[in-house]
């Protein structure tokens, strides 16, 4: 296999956080696949390095459970990796041996120096240049063949690569959440890419049966790119209503989720993904986008109280815009009152905002299972043009705007075309339809 040296030491920073568990049980897997399915020689390491002893422990349970489901699943595979080991009769013994010998390969640690022996690094810490920066020329300046590839979802790669001095040895390799389920991943070149590593990764991500997006390298990249400012344009719906922020939070996130047929609402994935975190991603962008208005008051207000959204360890979501009950909404979150109303209030109070409602009854689940996908979104959107409701109004509007900045990521070379962008946003955030469409002309 070529780059096969690449492989035989490989780190990951970052590796017990969300994003970062995920990572390496694909990595574990990869590795698995060389060692014992291919029955390389050469022996292999996959340094897991994080800042945190107790997050590195729980990380290796996780990856236990992973590596076994992962042999349930390809059992058939794995009986003809160990069709020699006349001592593994049971499925369950072949499944277990697997288990046992990839994590024999995985080694923890909390020092950054783990990683001078490796030949390729993946990071997944938080988002922070200076920190990438400063981890990165560390590692650089002690093993200058060293390969970066990094998962940040906003800091330009370029800026990284010249402040690093990788000399082109990086590339953006953006896995969406959970990585292990998400089919996704946007690859992001630098300007001066080490073209051997381009081949690398393509490689890497079709071996992970991963779906590739090519990005170009700017800020936020496609999918940061359309959600940060549909974000925005919600918030901005919300705080031009004219009514108490829970019921225009409660509507803007109904509308998203129930008349733009997407699997959750719009306030509801920002809780998804962390009110700090979007501040942080539109800091990010602004630089690269003078010309727009990338921050919000309402967000800075949410930051101010302390009320954050984002996940726990253990993946379950914490209160942000709502208050959660095992994982569904219920409450939103008042801001004058600093206290959470229950949602069944919330909604009764905005019950005729929502009349007249469409005849037909869809949702995101129903709608990904119409074989005839295209013809029922058509008739459900035409309908939802002559409807009277505020709601319906709004819906048409935000499908106009979210179709825009489609074909501004487009305009402005982020994107290669409007179809990089629609698989971005229904691969990546399960939409039943991509944003550039011909529903809302």
């Amino acid at each position: 296999m070529k780059y096969i040296n690449k492989y035989t030491n490989i780190s990951l920073l970052g590796a017990a956080g969300k994003m970062g568990s995920g990572i390496m049980a694909l990595l574990a897997f990869e590795v698995g696949k060389l060692k014992l399915g291919a029955k390389r020689e050469e022996s292999f390491v996959i340094n897991a390095i994080d800042v945190s002893p107790e997050a590195l422990e729980g990380l290796l349970k996780y990856l236990k459970s992973q590596l076994l489901k992962s042999g349930e699943k390809n059992i058939v595979e794995l009986r003809e990796w160990y069709k020699d080991a006349t001592d593994l009769v049971e499925n369950e013994d072949v499944i277990n041996a697997y288990a046992n010998d990839v994590m024999a390969m995985i080694k923890t640690s909390t020092r950054i120096e783990t990683a001078y022996d490796s030949q390729l690094v993946f990071e997944a810490i938080k988002e922070d240049k200076g920190l990438k920066v400063k981890l990165f020329s560390q590692i650089k300046q002690n093993n200058p063949d060293t390969w970066f590839l990094s998962n940040t979802s906003s800091i330009p790669l370029g800026e990284i690569d010249k402040e690093a001095g990788l000399n082109g040895d990086i590339i953006g390799f953006h896995f969406y959440n959970p990585p292990v389920i998400q089919r996704l991943l946007e690859i992001i070149p630098v300007e001066n890419i080490n073209p051997d590593l381009i081949e690398f990764s393509e490689a890497l991500a079709k071996s992970m049966r991963k779906i590739i997006v090519y990005s170009r390298d700017v800020a936020g990249f496609i999918g940061n790119g359309h959600f940060m400012r549909d974000a925005l344009f919600a918030l901005d719906q919300a705080q031009a209503m004219g009514t108490p922020l829970t019921d225009a939070i409660y509507r803007v996130d109904s509308v998203s989720r129930d008349l733009l047929l997407r699997p959750m609402g719009i306030f509801q994935l920002m809780d998804y993904v962390g009110i700090d975190v979007m501040c942080f991603i539109l800091k990010s962008m602004q630089t690269a986008f003078p010309q727009e208005k990338l921050s919000h008051e309402i967000l800075n207000q949410y930051m101010e109280l302390g009320v954050t959204g984002g996940q726990f360890s253990d993946g379950s979501q914490k209160d942000g815009f709502f208050q959660y009950e095992k994982g569904r909404i219920a409450a939103v979150y008042d801001i004058a009152a600093k206290a959470y109303k229950p949602i069944a209030d919330v909604k009764a109070a905005n019950e005729d905002y929502f009349e007249p409602k469409p005849s037909q009854d869809l949702n995101w689940k129903t709608v990904i299972r119409e074989k005839e996908k295209e013809d029922v979104l058509t008739t459900f959107f035409n309908e939802l043009k002559t409807l009277t409701s505020a709601a319906a109004q709004l819906a048409v509007s935000y499908g106009k705007q979210s179709k825009a900045i489609g074909h501004l990521l487009v305009e402005g070379g982020v994107a290669a075309d409007t179809h990089a962008v629609n698989k971005v946003m229904e691969t990546g955030f399960y939409h039943a339809y991509g944003p550039v469409n011909t529903f809302f002309e």
